[in-house]
């Protein structure tokens, strides 16, 4: 039955809810409390511990950039990596290097921190090539990789130097499905046949096979409602980030999607609580702040977002390395004490 309400509405059934906004058909959701956070969310944590992520971005030289990544790994993040692109977006002309390289370089460098595709942009490669890269990286790395997956960003000025179609959105997300499904494919199967609309394998071989079985984890970064589905079905790790101009609204913005990929998991029969929820920690007036990022102004102003971000279902927390050399010392008491205390704190409740 289709009900329209006029107004925002929750009716509560048993663990779910029924909401509706203004003008919108009823939809099924988790919960909500009236602390703002979902049954899904509040039990969250006790199916994930915690996880720090953060990398440089790829525009030193090579022997600035190597000592990052291994002092990374020294204050103790989980996850590392850097962006995929073909130059600097922002800044065209500045030095950039590639992204799959930089990883299986990276890989052979460090010893414990995980290695992460942070986030591998779809229209750069071929679904198999990306595959095969994923895989050699896997071994390089001795089943350290987590491959990231996403489909891009539209005002990139790398298609227009490489030659290769800017896909509009809704072509990048259609894309997107056959694309994942194809990498999962290779990586699990050693032979692999599939053909859809954009995409085809014809008895792809995949050998040596991975180390990690059946495949490296997969994170898909998604914020919109088709690509959120595309995470609740194929992702072991849903990503997103928010532009909202301050902390508090970004919270809300996670929170409500949260939701959502709470429903679309419930939708195909997946149980919520299996997929980790990853967010990267923006901050939209870092630009206007001249690099500085509001979240390394001190350890406290760091541990309060953490903990509001927990108590609306994310486990894993992805930090920009500091623009700024001023705040690299913050950066590194975060990771010494602040991230240590937050696991002790919250892991002991799994």
């Amino acid at each position: 039955m289709r009900i329209r309400l006029s107004a925002l509405m929750q009716v509560r059934l048993g663990r779910y809810s029924l909401i509706a906004c203004s003008g919108d058909l009823i939809e099924i959701l988790p919960f909500v409390n009236d602390d703002g956070a979902t049954c899904g969310e509040k039990n969250m944590k006790l199916n994930h511990k915690l996880r720090f992520v953060s990398g440089p971005l790829p525009n030193k030289p090579w022997d600035v950039l190597i000592k990052r990544f291994k002092r990374i790994e020294e204050l103790g993040f989980d996850v590392t990596g850097t962006g995929d692109h073909f130059v600097d977006w922002s800044n065209p002309q500045s030095s950039w290097f590639e992204h799959w390289t930089l990883l299986a370089a990276v890989a052979a460098e460090t010893t414990r921190i995980r290695i992460l595709s942070g986030v591998t942009q779809i229209p750069f490669r071929n679904p198999a090539l990306l595959a095969r890269q994923a895989l050699t990286v896997d071994h390089i790395s001795n089943g350290r990789l987590e491959l990231g997956l996403g489909t891009g960003i539209l005002i990139d000025p790398s298609y227009e130097m490489m030659g290769i179609p800017n896909w509009g959105s809704g072509e990048r997300v259609a894309r997107f499905k056959e694309y994942v499904e194809i990498v999962d494919q290779l990586l699990s199967k050693e032979v692999t046949t599939y053909t859809g609309r954009y995409y085809r394998v014809d008895k792809a071989v995949m050998n040596p096979r991975p180390v990690q079985k059946p495949r490296p984890p997969i994170t898909i970064a998604a914020w919109g409602p088709t690509m959120m589905r595309h995470a609740a079905r194929y992702a072991d790790t849903w990503n997103s980030i928010s532009s909202a101009d301050n902390f508090e609204e970004q919270l809300d913005e996670t929170r409500r999607r949260n939701q959502f990929v709470d429903k679309y998991c419930l939708n195909i029969g997946r149980e919520p609580f299996s997929l980790r929820r990853s967010y990267m920690m923006s901050d939209a007036g870092a630009r206007r702040r001249g690099g500085l990022i509001n979240y390394y102004d001190s350890e406290d102003v760091f541990v309060d977002m953490v903990e509001k971000l927990i108590d609306v279902g994310i486990t894993e927390f992805v930090l920009y390395y500091p623009y700024r050399e001023e705040q690299i010392p913050v950066f590194e008491r975060i990771a010494r004490e602040a991230m240590p205390e937050l696991k002790e704190r919250y892991n002991a409740q799994g």
